[in-house]
């Protein structure tokens, strides 16, 4: 397999992006992509890489959920004890990378990390399911545990606390992050690796846009 990851390569010649066609801002342009992605089908259009470091600098990355997005930034969830929530909170800068490979696609965005008011946690935590509410509760998440079984144990004491019906509460310690952009770069590619590459990027209270190359 790896003398094979050579010559894995394909040529990107599914469309362009040229200044004159993007949107007036990055999230008007950001929507019309996720719509584009939503239409055509990508399965969890709404999943984006989300990379944080710690106070020393040591990065990880992981898969998470786009729950929400408007001009102050991008919205996801979790527990705030996990890696990522300490790591949000120690050094309070991210970048985010939607992956739409099927159509040669990617946004990748930097930015700075801010808690969601518990408001819009509570509101967001009482749509999700009930067993996603229970999980919640039942996994200190990113923290090391004996087994599968002690976390399905756990799931199954939390059902008979908040049985069928009852109102699972919100976890203090289960909340939301956005994170506020400075820099959202829309990546198109194009044939020969000459992709296009265009950033909006914040300068003073308004912002810039720019090609860079590929």
């Amino acid at each position: 397999m790896t003398g094979r990851l050579a010559g894995m390569r394909r040529s990107y010649d599914l469309g362009g992006l040229d200044e004159t066609a993007l949107a007036a801002t990055w999230l008007e342009q950001f929507e019309r992509w996720l719509a584009d992605a939503v239409a055509a089908g990508i399965p969890e259009p709404n999943a984006m890489v989300l990379a944080t470091a710690d106070a020393g600098g040591a990065p990880s990355a992981r898969t998470v959920l786009l729950k929400g997005v408007g001009a102050t930034g991008f919205v996801f969830f979790t527990n705030l004890g996990s890696r990522k929530g300490a790591q949000a909170t120690a050094n309070p800068r991210a970048a985010l990378t939607f992956p739409w490979l099927e159509q040669q696609r990617q946004v990748c965005v930097t930015g700075r990390v801010e808690p969601v008011a518990g408001a819009e946690a509570d509101t967001y935590f009482a749509s999700r399911s009930r067993g996603a509410q229970l999980g919640a509760h039942a996994s200190p998440q990113s923290s090391v545990v004996a087994s599968r079984t002690e976390l399905e144990q756990r799931f199954e004491e939390l059902g008979r606390r908040w049985p069928e019906g009852t109102a699972v509460p919100r976890p203090p310690q289960w909340g939301g992050l956005r994170v506020a952009p400075d820099g959202v770069e829309f990546w198109q590619g194009r044939p020969n690796r000459l992709h296009d590459r265009l950033r909006f990027r914040a300068v003073g209270p308004g912002w810039v846009v720019e090609r860079l190359a590929p």
